[in-house]
This record gives structure tokens, C-alpha cells and sequence, in this order.
């Protein structure tokens, strides 16, 4: 019995002890956690930086480009006219010639020759003209006076024909040698530039030989480039006034290192006829060459542009972008919010283009940050300077 109780009174002390262990850590994770401080809560990041620059009113002249080619006034391919050798060339390849300027010279002497025998036929011819004159005259007269038959008459009358002929043929002969002797000399028809020789002295030429050099004309000279029917239509609705007239234009080029040349073209010719093929008429205009910077056969782009400038919206290009449905551009509003416009451009000035929908004067058009930014978003905008000569 007194080893029950001992047992009995184990357990209970032992089942009071773990109680109590239990108990204490029970209260360490209420008090203990209730003691310790909330975490902070997460520190907000903060909102992006983005440079902006202000949508304004410029003066820009409307403007289209298209690619275009340079194309002489005048072209001309030098070729001989007859047949011989080669004795001078009295020009330097690459330079500037006048008209009338002798260029090349054909061996004479063939030619000489030609003509003095033809001077000679034309003396025989003459003196047998002459002959015969006297002898119709001769012969009219003894008819007269019966002294001769008419038959005489009317052989003599033969003959002195015959003998104008002659002399007719003669002369011909004649001019024909004089002007194989001119084409023996090769001169310049035109004011231009002439290229590189195909033969050099001591070479024989003739008509077949083909071309011996070309000249081309190098101020003024022409630009052409082809214009689209809708193309046309949107100029022509560009250039016309509210009093119902046109806007005058200026037709500029700009060359492929990106300058644009000094001078200013005038249109001179629009094709009466549209390209079946690819709906196009070329456009003409005439373009002056002081300084020979345009080249025959060159690829430029050509600019049609209003002479008069007029208040158009404009904002940076470097704020345009462009998606599958065309092109946008962010904007900050009054709150620091992103926006996302969809604009329709125009022509461009400088570093800038025109926006005719979607963007008004004074808003601020992001320019720098646009890649970490999405529209809804708020930002930090620090207005930039406009850039030099936009």
C-alpha cells in the first residue's frame, strides 16, 4: 500500500511539472510575441524619372520628298562624220567646254583634195555652160534669117541644158566636199561637261566607231521624280488656298550624304500621262548647278515645299513612336500620369514633325525615359531645352 502511494504521488508531481512547462511556453509565445514590434511595412519605390518636352506652334512649310534623278538639259554624243585618222584631241577629259570649241581634228588632206577637184568640175562645167549659151543664141538668131534648120536650135537648146545641169551637179559636188572638209573638225554643240575620249590620236574613225565622247550640260539641269495619283492629290489639296488659289511652291534636293543642296528648283513639266503599271507620273523641275554639286544620273531625294511658312503643331521626332496601328506618343498630364495619343503626322522640321491630331499646344511629350514608362503610370517629368535649330 505504501508503495502505491509513493508511485501515485510520482505521477502526480511528474504530470504537475510538465503542466507547468507547457504553461510557461504557452505564455512566452503570447507575451513574448506581443512584446516584439510589427515588422515596417515595405518601403514604396519611387516613380520614375522621364524628360518631356512641350508640344508648340512653329512655323513649318508643308512639304512632301520623294526619290528622284538628276538629269542633264542637254546631252550630246560626239561621232564622226567621216572617215580618217585621228590627228588632234584638244580637250582635257572632265572639263568644261564651250559651244563651237574645236575638240578633235581628222587628217584633211583626202578631204582637201576632194574639194579642190570639185572646185575644178564646177570651172569645167561653167566654161561648157557658157559654150553652150553662145551657141543657142547663135543659132536663134541665123534661124531667123533662115541660115540655119530649127532642129539646130532645138539641139543647141538641149545642150545648154544639159550644161546648166552639169553645173548644178558641179556645185552640189562642190558643197558636199566643203562639208566632209568641216566634219573634219569636231566641234562642241553645246556648253558643258564633257567626259572621257573613246580614241586617241593616230586612231582611225568613221560613222561606225561609234562614240567618241560625250558633253553634258551642267547648269541649269533637271531633277525628275515620279509622283503617285494620291500623292497629287494630297499636294494639290496642300497648296490650295481658302480664296481658291494655289500656294507657291519651292522644289529643293537633298543629296545622299543627307545636306540639302543651296539652290532652289521651279517645276517646268508634270507628264500629261499616268504609268499604267505603277500608277505614277514623273514630275519635272528645273534646278540650278553653280557649284556642279548634282550629277547626270544621280539619285537624290526631292523636295516639294511650300514657300510660305505657316503655325503648325510640332513635337520632337524623338517622342514619336510607331506600333502596328501606326504612331503615338506619351504624354504627362495634370495628375503625372502617363497617357498613350495616337497622332497623325505631317511634315518634318528640323528635329521635329508636324502632329495635325492627338496632341495639343503646351502638352508635355515624353523624349527620355519612354522605354521605363507605360501609360497609367506616375512619373517624375523635368522639362528638357528644345534641341538647336528645332
Amino acid at each position: 500500500m505504501a508503495i502505491r502511494a509513493a508511485v501515485s504521488k510520482s505521477r502526480w508531481f511528474a504530470g504537475a511539472v510538465v503542466a507547468l512547462v507547457i504553461a510557461a511556453g504557452v505564455a512566452w509565445l503570447v507575451f513574448g510575441n506581443a512584446a516584439k514590434p510589427p515588422p515596417a511595412a515595405a518601403a514604396q519605390p519611387p516613380a520614375p524619372a522621364v524628360g518631356v518636352r512641350l508640344a508648340a506652334m512653329k512655323g513649318v512649310s508643308q512639304s512632301f520628298e520623294f526619290v528622284g534623278r538628276i538629269k542633264a538639259i542637254e546631252k550630246v554624243e560626239l561621232r564622226a562624220r567621216v572617215e580618217g585618222f585621228l590627228e588632234k584631241v584638244l580637250f582635257k577629259e572632265g572639263e568644261d567646254v564651250t559651244a563651237g570649241e574645236l575638240l578633235y581634228q581628222i587628217e584633211k588632206v583626202q578631204f582637201l583634195t576632194a574639194m579642190d577637184q570639185a572646185k575644178a568640175n564646177v570651172a569645167v562645167a561653167e566654161a561648157a555652160l557658157t559654150n553652150a549659151k553662145v551657141e543657142y543664141e547663135r543659132s536663134t538668131e541665123l534661124v531667123k534669117r533662115n541660115f540655119t534648120p530649127q532642129s539646130q536650135v532645138d539641139a543647141n537648146k538641149a545642150a545648154l541644158d544639159t550644161a546648166t545641169g552639169r553645173v548644178m551637179q558641179a556645185k552640189a559636188a562642190l558643197t558636199q566636199a566643203q562639208v566632209n572638209l568641216d566634219y573634219t573638225d569636231i566641234r562642241a554643240p553645246i556648253d558643258g561637261r564633257i567626259g572621257r575620249t573613246a580614241y586617241t590620236v593616230g586612231n582611225l574613225v568613221n560613222p561606225a566607231s561609234g562614240v567618241l565622247a560625250t558633253i553634258v550640260s551642267q547648269d541649269p539641269i533637271y531633277v525628275l521624280f515620279p509622283v503617285s495619283v494620291r500623292d497629287l492629290e494630297a499636294i494639290r489639296e496642300a497648296r490650295r488656298k481658302e480664296d481658291g488659289g494655289l500656294a507657291k511652291i519651292d522644289i529643293r534636293v537633298r543629296l545622299p550624304s543627307g545636306q540639302e543642296h543651296a539652290q532652289r528648283g521651279v517645276w517646268n513639266l508634270t507628264d500629261p500621262q499616268v504609268d499604267p503599271q505603277t500608277d505614277t507620273l514623273v514630275m519635272r523641275a528645273t534646278m540650278p548647278n553653280p557649284d556642279r554639286a548634282l550629277t547626270d544620273g544621280q539619285f537624290v531625294t526631292a523636295i516639294i515645299r511650300e514657300r510660305q511658312e505657316e503655325q503648325r503643331l510640332v513635337v520632337p521626332q524623338s517622342a514619336l513612336q510607331v506600333d502596328q496601328s501606326g504612331y503615338y506618343v506619351l504624354v504627362v498630364n495634370d495628375q503625372h500620369k502617363v497617357e498613350q495619343r495616337r497622332v497623325q503626322t505631317g511634315p518634318q522640321r528640323g528635329t521635329d514633325v508636324v502632329v495635325t491630331q492627338g496632341v495639343k499646344d503646351g502638352e508635355k511629350v515624353i523624349v527620355d525615359g519612354i522605354q521605363k514608362v507605360r501609360p497609367g503610370q506616375v512619373v517624375q517629368e523635368a522639362v528638357l531645352p528644345a534641341a538647336p535649330g528645332g
